[in-house]
């Protein structure tokens, strides 16, 4: 029984290190890996032992025979990526795995003191570099988040209606009650306390505090009502803190998405999917009730180069064509498209739209009846038209200039980093100068995440992100490059208590994830998310009295 790689793929490779016949590839020591959207396993050397399975983190291997219609392509781009690439001779005996030399390059020697690290950020890089010194050293952890709730992107980011790839944070979850992790979830770093006291109290500081703002149009009424970021509306619908309940208006019937990757694709799927079945993910309150009462019925990606180049996975693609009661159309207004689309290679992400309706949709007027997502390739944004609101978005294209009428736009090409408080910046990249994770020009401080390597990569890109920086400050430890810290790291746990009398702790934490799952109980749903940072922090803060609710 053959197993597949499907839609959910972190790419952070744990199944590669449990396969017995080493038949999923690119592995970590391969020149591909870290370049393609997923990993892949052959057919013709899978034994089906399922042990692939087992070790995924979201839950992205199945049997091929068990697919359902909606995946099935997996299997065929699973077998696709072997062809035509060299094989080598399977070793003799009964262990057929090749293993590579052992290398354990983020160890310290036995008799080293325990490192005090403290790393700023709960998201997948956070967790990645903790996990790391957790399992390979005896280090001593602080962990911050500015926020009074763990998780970072998983519980901010990912779309609500992909439960598989949230679990990954059950993996991380485990370590926030670690005997070697003290937890400050609440504490802004720049504001409640300096960088440079953050330094005085521990050995090392690893900042992962991923990308904030966002990549603008630059284009006259970018500022205009009605225009906001894909990144503030997947705040929105993931009830991070920082959203206001009201934040986004669905009165419009068209809504326009500059951008084709892949949190484009989750804007349009949100939009349009149907309330019910939203109902029984971990989406906010506030957006649930906003969808069910929205107008929108047509959502027009657009996208400056053609479909060959699209900025998506094939995986997310593949997802919305099956999008229940939602039609997916290209849009045929270039002839460019269709040749891109009828000449791709199997392997080429243009032939995931073989076989997608195309048609030239009036984008002037209304949209017609129904719900539909429609691709507009080889389309810039020149202009967001209105007065006091949007109104329409002039665009340029092969045949000329247009308007496509709209009352809603999203723009959805890219994150970018900010300054980090006492930490040098880079404005080019936007992202904090480094050698290996190490801040050029401050010993002991780290990066890691996007903050490190610029808004790339998912979650498992951090895995082996996370892995140079920690193997970077190891090195520095031994060779006596760290800094003495000043004070003890129970010192810097009165301070930041001091300075915050909100912060939450291990076990405040705990109490929020319990009140969420017992309220997402009632309503048949996996939890229901605590949206402000009062009912996060008074919920946390009733642990202490033993009182939940």
């Amino acid at each position: 029984m053959t197993y597949a790689i499907t839609q959910t793929c972190c790419t952070d490779a744990t199944c590669v290190a449990v396969c017995p016949v080493n038949c999923i590839h690119p592995t970590p020591q391969e020149r591909e890996f870290g370049s393609t959207e997923m990993l892949h396993i052959d057919p013709t050397t899978c034994i089906g032992c399922g042990a692939c399975a087992d070790a995924c983190p979201v839950d992205a291997i199945f049997p091929v025979d068990g697919l359902p219609a909606a995946q099935q392509e997996y299997a065929e781009i699973n077998s696709a990526y072997y062809e035509g690439k060299a094989t080598d001779d399977e070793p003799d005996g009964p262990n057929f795995h090749v293993w590579d030399e052992p290398s354990f390059p983020r160890v310290l020697p036995s008799d080293f003191a325990p490192l005090k690290v403290a790393v700023v950020g709960t998201g997948p890089a956070g967790m990645y570099a903790v996990r790391d010194l957790l399992l390979h050293t005896s280090a001593e952890v602080t962990l911050i988040d500015r926020l009074p709730v763990a998780g970072g992107l998983i519980r901010h980011g990912v779309a609500p209606d992909h439960p598989a790839t949230k679990k990954v944070g059950e993996t991380f979850a485990r370590f926030h009650t670690h005997p070697r992790v003290r937890m400050h979830l609440g504490l802004d770093v720049g504001t409640d306390i300096t960088a440079q006291e953050l330094a005085a109290h521990h050995d090392a500081v690893i900042y992962a505090v991923g990308a904030a703002a966002d990549r603008t149009l630059a284009v006259p009424g970018e500022d205009l009502p009605g225009t906001v970021s894909a990144r503030s509306f997947v705040a929105w619908y993931n009830a991070h803190p920082d959203a206001a309940p009201d934040a986004v208006d669905l009165s419009a019937e068209r809504v326009v998405v500059v951008g084709n990757g892949n949190v484009a694709l989750d804007v349009a799927r949100i939009l349009l999917a149907d309330p019910d079945e939203l109902a029984r993910t971990d989406i906010a309150d506030h957006a649930l009730a906003a969808l069910r009462a929205s107008k929108v019925r047509e959502v027009v990606l657009l996208g400056r180069r053609g479909p060959e180049d699209a900025a998506y996975t094939a995986s997310e693609l593949i997802a919305l064509k099956h999008l229940p009661g939602v039609e997916l159309i290209v849009d045929d207004h270039d002839p460019r498209i269709a040749a891109a689309i009828d000449e791709a290679g199997p392997k080429d992400k243009a032939a995931v739209l073989r076989g997608v309706t195309r048609s030239r949709p009036t984008l002037a007027e209304p949209p017609a009846a129904g719900r539909r997502i429609v691709l507009r390739f080889h389309c810039t944004p020149l202009e967001v038209e209105g007065q006091g609101g949007v109104r329409a978005v002039r665009v340029s294209e092969a045949s000329g200039e247009r308007a496509i009428r709209t009352g809603l736009v999203l723009r959805a090409i890219g994150y970018r980093g900010v300054p980090v408080a006492g930490l040098p910046f880079d404005e080019a990249t936007g992202t904090v100068p480094h050698e290996g994770g190490r801040v050029t020009g401050r010993p002991g401080t780290y990066v890691v995440g996007w903050i490190k390597r610029g808004p790339s990569g998912g979650i498992g890109a951090n895995r082996t992100c996370a892995a140079e920086t920690v193997t970077t400050l190891l090195a520095d430890a031994v060779a006596g490059a760290l800094p003495a810290p000043e004070r003890a790291p129970k010192a810097f746990h009165r301070l930041a208590r001091r300075r915050n009398r909100e912060v939450v702790d291990a076990r405040g934490l705990a109490a929020i994830e319990r009140a969420e799952v017992t309220r997402g109980e009632r309503d048949g749903r996996p939890r229901v998310k605590l949206a402000t940072v009062d009912e996060l922090v008074s919920t946390a803060r009733r642990s202490r009295r033993g009182v939940l609710r």
